[in-house]
């Protein structure tokens, strides 16, 4: 999960990339969804916890927990990212 978030940091990956790569197995599913927005660069702490509170996502969110209009949601309030 490191090694995503770091390549998340250094925008070798991108959230749209995270996000619609869907795969049981995959690590980046473990992870907290405001771990990941904070790994954005550009975002950080509050701005990954207000985009949550906004679309509805509860702070213990893993990615793999997300449905469909919450991924849409994120993608939409963090387009440049």
């Amino acid at each position: 999960m490191a090694q995503v978030r770091s390549k998340i940091s250094s925008g070798d990956l991108g959230l749209a990339e995270v996000l619609s790569d869907f795969d049981a197995t995959s690590a980046v599913n473990f992870l907290y969804v405001v771990k990941l927005l904070e790994s954005l660069p550009g975002v950080g702490k509050v701005r990954a916890r207000q985009v949550m509170s906004e679309i509805g996502i509860p702070p213990k969110r893993r990615v793999v927990g997300l449905d469909a209009a919450q991924r849409e949601a994120l993608l939409k309030e963090l387009v440049r990212f």
